[in-house]
């Protein structure tokens, strides 16, 4: 793959994430990312000073389902991740891939240069997207 091939995240970052405020319990987040058909939730910033928070659908599973919490009683600050790993949408694939590995991860939220989310980056689609050919079949 050379730099005129190069693909970046921005070309294969989908938009399928839902913001919320860190107090909102997970099962008000759950409904809204089942309204919206979303799989990841970007917890808002409270303050210019602040960094977003994460929480996937698995981090639930982990920490709220698996321990038995009680979905309205638990707000999703609690079992987010904070600070949330994020890339540059003009990060080349690999390198992306290659960060994710480093630090375990299977999921970044896309950042652009005024520190807004602006996707979801996940292993997913960087596979399909940057490294499958699926127009040649």
């Amino acid at each position: 793959m050379n730099e005129k091939t190069a693909i970046r995240v921005r070309d294969v970052m989908h938009n399928r994430f839902f913001r919320v405020d860190g107090m909102t319990t997970v099962d008000q987040a759950l409904r809204r990312l089942k309204e919206s058909r979303a799989t990841v939730l970007i917890i808002q910033k409270r303050d210019e000073h602040d960094e977003h928070g994460l929480v996937l659908l698995a981090d639930i599973a982990r920490k709220v389902l698996s321990k038995n919490r009680a979905p309205d009683r638990v707000n999703v600050y609690e079992i987010m991740n904070k600070p949330a790993l994020a890339v540059r949408p003009d990060m080349q694939v690999k390198y992306c891939a290659r960060l994710l590995d480093q630090f375990d991860l299977t999921t970044a939220p896309v950042i652009d240069s005024a520190g807004e989310v602006i996707g979801i980056v996940d292993y997913d689609h960087l596979v399909m997207g940057g490294l499958a050919d699926l127009d040649e079949q």
